[in-house]
């Protein structure tokens, strides 16, 4: 008897690999799968404006990182003595504008290198709900706790949607030919809208991203809302909030999306380079000096096992560490 719906996921035609940048913009749920990647010391950058929720916003961003324009004085705002920008999140607030500033280009900077280089880009949509600004009518990724009565809510509707993205599919098209873009739908849930409004807003972005995929660049999608809705489909893969996926979700969602994109050999390397972050934080109190050195020995001889597969590997910070547990013991 089968007591879960189940799917297959196509494996990717494009797999990722320890030579392929990796950006992912959008919702706090590309932190979950972009973190993992990064542990595996595979060259990844997430969120360079900190989480965007909103298709109009993330498209913003891109925008921005593409033509990599340094933000200026008009583009920053005071408030309670904090200089914010409402392209940002928090961390780039600081009490001074010009600290602010330069936190905003620095990042920005890094971004427009990074896209350039990157071979994939995923890019989650949270909701499609979204805060536009009374006074110049804008729409800001963050509103930074300002008082509700500075902004208008608004639903974006699929043609709204489309329209923005398809002339950034082109642009990007033009501007990385090799660039390959994933669509995702965050499966954490928005749950100030209510039940209903949650529902409509994520129909929303569905809808608008199957049209999405229709462009000619050829976009593709990762189905992660999917398969926490309905394969896992229980109330025990939400953390305690029963909004965001739990450790144990994000685990199944993370081996699913290995299947789809690394080949096995890309898989093994992780293993390989995973075992080596464990033994970082091996309990050694108590253990015998030989058994210290050994253990660092083993640890360093597969770190130049993986880095004779793929020398790009940056190792430095692990190989510090167990030189140093050898010269601990000298």
């Amino acid at each position: 008897m089968e007591l879960r719906t189940t799917f297959n996921i196509e494996p990717s035609e494009h797999k990722i690999s320890y030579n392929d940048a990796v950006i992912f913009i959008g919702s706090c749920f590309v932190t979950y799968i972009g973190q993992r990647l990064g542990s595996a010391h595979v060259p990844v950058m997430i969120n360079p404006f900190g989480t965007v929720f909103n298709p109009v916003s993330v498209c913003n961003s891109i925008n921005r990182i593409i033509t990599g324009k340094s933000y200026d004085m008009a583009e920053i705002n005071n408030y309670n003595g904090l200089w914010l920008s409402f392209d940002h999140c928090t961390d780039f607030s600081s009490e001074s504008a010009e600290q602010t500033l330069t936190s905003i280009n620095s990042r920005l900077k890094e971004a427009s290198a990074f896209i350039s280089e990157a071979h994939f880009l995923f890019v989650t949509f949270g909701t499609a709900r979204i805060y536009r600004l009374n006074e110049t009518g804008r729409i800001v990724s963050n509103c930074h706790k300002l008082p509700a009565s500075y902004f208008k809510r608004e639903l974006l509707t699929v043609d709204e949607i489309v329209r923005i993205w398809n002339l950034l599919l082109e642009r990007l098209k033009s501007s990385f030919p090799d660039l390959k873009v994933v669509f995702t739908i965050s499966p954490v849930r928005h749950w100030k809208d209510g039940a209903h409004g949650n529902q409509v807003s994520k129909s929303v972005l569905f809808l608008a991203v199957e049209e999405l995929l229709k462009h000619p660049s050829k976009p593709s999608y990762f189905p992660a809302y999917e398969l926490l809705m309905d394969d896992l489909r229980d109330y025990r893969f939400y953390d305690d909030d029963m909004l965001h996926p739990s450790q144990k979700a994000v685990d199944y969602i993370w081996e699913e999306f290995s299947k789809c994109y690394f080949d096995s050999n890309t898989r093994e390397i992780m293993q390989e380079v995973n075992r080596i972050s464990k033994a970082m934080s091996h309990r050694i109190k108590n253990i015998a000096p030989n058994e210290i050195k050994k253990f660092a020995e083993a640890s360093l001889a597969r770190i130049v096992s993986v880095s004779k597969k793929v020398p790009s590997i940056d190792f430095q910070k692990e190989r510090n560490y167990f030189l140093g547990l050898i010269n601990q013991l000298t």
